[in-house]
């Protein structure tokens, strides 16, 4: 393993705070996972029984319902997990989301069956999984409260925000149906604000892509 690589996971439970006897375990137990672009790194279907957390690149989750449909719910960042894939695999549930490489994500993979151990054992990782349910719950909020209070106008110039926020930067490469499914609306809906938003000088579109001022 790299130096590089061993850095990021070092990094990732917060330098300075991880044990040096969860360190190891966390590199010895784990794996590392390259998924491009588009990949699926979670399903409903997958059986496999592991914690992603991202060391490059950006994941989004998708909550799917009955019907199949999805909607966004949230991104991860660098040093960040999902909280929901804790909570199916601990407790045996299906999973109701998707997660997804938004771009070419470098992450390190960790069984299940340690997570019970290691939270009872160190205090580090403790801090956090409970950090990364607080800020799941938080942002998971947010996505209701857009939802529920906020006019789709005001939803799509907060998803453009969020991704720009989450990818740090201000291109957006996705198509105006991209955009819908993971909003739930038609596209139809989403061409038509965003040339709203244009029109009110809050962004710029090319083809396939979207320029935040």
């Amino acid at each position: 393993m790299s130096n590089e690589t061993e850095d990021l996971v070092h990094q990732i439970l917060g330098r300075s705070e991880i044990e040096p006897q969860l360190a190891e375990e966390i590199l010895s137990i784990g794996r590392l996972k390259k998924v491009k672009a588009g990949g699926v790194v979670i399903s409903p279907d997958s059986t496999g029984n592991e914690m992603p957390i991202v060391l490059e690149g950006l994941l989004k989750v998708m909550r799917q319902d009955q019907t199949g449909g999805e909607v966004f719910l949230y991104f991860l960042e660098g040093g960040e997990t999902c909280a929901m894939s804790i909570t199916c695999c601990i407790e045996g549930k299906k999973k109701a989301f998707h997660v997804v490489a938004e771009e070419d994500s470098v992450l390190w993979m960790i069984p299940m069956a340690y997570i019970d151990s290691w939270v009872v054992k160190y205090k580090s990782f403790r801090k956090f999984v409970f950090d990364a349910y607080q800020t799941r719950f938080d942002e998971m909020l947010n996505t209701i409260d857009s939802v529920v209070f906020l006019k789709m106008d005001q939803r799509l110039y907060k998803y453009l925000l969020d991704k720009k926020q989450a990818s740090g930067t201000f291109v957006i490469n996705k198509t105006h149906e991209q955009i819908a499914n993971e909003l739930n609306t038609s596209r139809v809906v989403v061409s038509r604000l965003l040339k709203q938003l244009e029109r009110e000088g809050k962004i710029e579109q090319y083809r396939n892509r979207i320029e935040i001022m």
